[in-house]
């Protein structure tokens, strides 16, 4: 069939997509339907047989140029803080997956625990009143980066078991704090009759990400970018595809009694990484996708040491709390760029029968020839912004902010 894939896979999502995977329920909801994970999971619930998915966000599905038209998926434009949105969304699902986040440090303070938090515990509240007893929630691991302005965290091979519990005293951002408020809200919630799992991938990355790779790469092609610190950090990276399929297989595992109700869950690439380990170097990998896109590479360039940049940080943070903007050199991004994160997938391995389906190498240079293909052409040199972010991630940003605030004013 025509319509059996979306048009706009990759090659290698398309040829990874043709396997066989478990069935999937009939009817299910896909809060932030339209982000780079959000679609591509209902996308994998359409290829594996789902009969209706509800793509639910706030972004218009006209915005979303990629979006794939298909009989058995339902483009609902709506708001997860409106509760009437989220019950029209919910209603006659056999399973929900929440993705619909303000993620990362960019947006207005207002925004975070009102779509984190308290669109969570609306989501959770509809599923209730409508008998929908399947919830798998997309968590984080920041929420367990014990770190604050002045104290740089150190996850090195960590096991969800050996990461701090919440709720942690501070949180490095209003991100990770509010996503830790909406996942004890989700264990909270757990019961015979609502049946929840948290999950978490670790730098998502792939086709039509447009977040974490545009900004890099805009970053590199501007000259801005160098390498900060010794350049030595270790990190895991999770394809779009695996942690879509993490999602997915998730779901069989909600029954009464089952060991995964309430838990955590990370998981990543995991041994498909280069090194010895379940890790790469971070910025060993970024000067591929650099140097892949035809610009300098990052290794020919000084190295900023790490101290000079977290005082210049300190100074912006302060800065920015000021005028009201989160500049893009912040002590957040500079922590996340110097310090090692990478996790070991065993419990997910074990419990959620999860293994990568697009191993890290080849899904890497995919990513990278993608963005060859539809970011490099669209480039522009000139952007010379000490804050403002690549063109679609902003404008994301923006209608959002605006529902958000629209709704709190009803």
């Amino acid at each position: 069939m025509n319509d059996s894939f979306n048009p706009a896979l990759s090659p290698l999502q398309r040829r990874t997509a043709m396997g066989k995977y478990p069935p999937v329920p009939a009817n299910c909801v896909v809060t932030g339907g339209t982000g780079i994970v959000g679609a591509r999971v209902v996308e994998m619930l359409v290829e594996r047989g789902a009969k209706r998915v509800v793509s639910f966000d706030v972004v218009p599905r006209e915005r979303v140029p990629t979006s794939w038209t298909h009989p058995n998926i339902v483009y609902m434009t709506g708001d997860i803080t409106n509760k009437d949105d989220v019950e029209r969304a919910v209603k006659g699902a056999d399973c929900v997956w929440h993705l619909a986040a303000a993620v990362g440090p960019f947006h207005p303070h207002h925004v975070y625990e009102r779509v984190n938090y308290g669109g969570t515990v609306n989501l959770i509240e509809a599923m209730k009143k409508f008998g929908v007893k399947k919830l798998v929630f997309s968590s984080s691991p920041s929420t367990r980066f014990a770190g604050s302005l002045f104290s740089r965290p150190n996850l090195d091979g960590l096991t969800e078991d050996e990461m701090p519990k919440l709720p942690l005293k501070s949180y490095m951002q209003e991100y990770a704090g509010t996503k830790a408020m909406g996942e004890m809200a989700v264990t909270a919630a757990v019961s015979d009759d609502f049946l929840a799992v948290s999950v978490a991938p670790h730098q998502v990355y792939g086709p039509r990400d447009n977040l974490f790779m545009p900004n890099t790469l805009e970053a590199a092609g501007t000259g801005k970018l160098r390498i900060f610190g010794d350049g030595l950090n270790r990190i895991c990276f999770t394809h779009v595809d695996n942690y879509a399929h993490a999602l997915i297989i998730s779901e069989l595992k909600l029954y009464k009694n089952s060991p995964v109700l309430g838990q955590f869950y990370i998981v990543t690439d995991g041994k498909t990484h280069p090194e010895p380990d379940e890790y790469c170097v971070f910025w060993k990998e970024m000067d591929k996708a650099v140097v892949g896109m035809g610009f300098t590479s990052l290794y020919s360039k000084f190295h900023l040491p790490f101290w000079f940049l977290y005082i210049i940080a300190l100074g912006a943070n302060a800065l920015g709390y000021l005028l009201g903007v989160t500049f893009k050199l912040n002590v957040f991004n500079v922590f996340v760029l110097t310090m090692n994160r990478w996790f070991k997938t065993d419990k997910a391995e074990k419990d959620l029968d999860y293994k990568p389906i697009i191993g890290f190498t080849e899904g890497w240079a995919d990513a990278i020839e993608y963005f060859r293909k539809h970011w490099l052409p669209t480039f522009e040199a000139s952007n010379k912004s000490l804050f403002g972010l690549a063109a679609r991630s902003q404008a994301k940003i923006d209608i959002q902010a605006t529902s958000v605030t629209n709704n709190a004013k009803k």
